[in-house]
């Protein structure tokens, strides 16, 4: 079982490489894929690139914000290499994996789970630990030492959560209307309750709008685009709850509501410059 990545596909795009790798995860138990975009290298002896993870929503694999979001364009400028996993294990074939979009395959949460039906699906320790590790192992060109996180709506949530617990590991944070309050709504409640069990303190572990409230030396500013027109927004991804979460801790939050649009990439690719603009002036510093 190779848990060194090979490469798997290759293609140029504004000056530098979107690049597909396959790996075996020790983490996971299975194989897994994940995209780098490398930005155009002036001279093999230049700076290293720092990292952007992308952590994509519900349903997605690693292929989907690499094709639709058009990040390559602002990542070539800045000099910041993009890193996209996939959202969940595969090809484990546990009963029910599939039964159902919004948990399982294509639905990790970016959380450790503890039911031990489900005790493959630790994304978060394969993104805050395991990916990092790897990549600092095998691309010396990435400085993993500089690295922030961004992601939509499960991705989202991930992101926000894990720079929450890691606020040493990354520069900064951004979301595209990411699920918040998890332990609120009905997508965290059915994925918290079957990979987490009935406890709600230990959901209360991966919901960004509980965990905020536990840290006072947030200093970089969290970005949040939301689409005013997004159908979840009422009742899945409860923005304001974060919100007021951040205001009664004075944690730095630009939260931007952006009327007319909608939870698709359509809207991550109008407003991606913007954050890939903001994680690149946190990275430089």
């Amino acid at each position: 079982m190779e848990t060194k990545p090979t490469e798997i596909s290759s293609s140029k795009m504004f000056g530098g490489y979107n690049k597909r790798y396959k790996h075996f995860s020790p983490t996971l138990g299975c194989s897994m894929t994940f995209h780098i975009y490398f930005p155009p290298s002036a001279s093999p002896s230049s700076q290293k690139f720092p990292v952007l993870y992308w952590l994509s929503g519900l349903t997605c694999t690693d292929e989907n914000f690499i094709a639709k979001s058009g990040a390559q364009r602002a990542a070539s400028s800045e000099g910041v290499a993009l890193i996209v996993p996939d959202t969940s294990p595969r090809g484990l074939n546990v009963e029910g994996e599939a039964d159902s979009w919004d948990f399982g395959v294509g639905a990790g949460f970016y959380l450790n789970a503890t039911q031990e039906k489900w005790k493959n699906w630790r994304m978060y320790d394969y993104i805050a630990k395991e990916l990092p590790e790897l990549l600092k192992e095998n691309f010396p060109q990435l400085d993993t030492t500089r690295a922030s996180i961004s992601g939509h709506s499960m991705g989202g949530h991930g992101a926000l959560t894990i720079y929450l617990k890691n606020l040493d590991k990354y520069k900064s944070v951004s979301a595209f209307a990411p699920i918040v309050n998890p332990t609120n709504c009905p997508w965290g409640q059915k994925a918290f309750s079957n990979y987490l069990g009935g406890t709600k303190a230990d959901w209360e572990e991966y919901d960004a709008t509980c965990l905020v409230s536990k840290f006072h030396d947030i200093s970089a500013t969290i970005l949040i685009d939301q689409g005013e027109d997004d159908k979840f927004l009422e009742d899945q991804l409860l923005p304001k709850k974060f919100g007021e979460a951040c205001e009664k801790v004075n944690a730095p939050l630009l939260l931007r509501f952006q009327p007319g649009y909608d939870h698709s990439y359509f809207f991550i690719a109008t407003f991606i410059d913007d954050h890939i603009s903001h994680h690149a002036q946190a990275l430089k510093l």
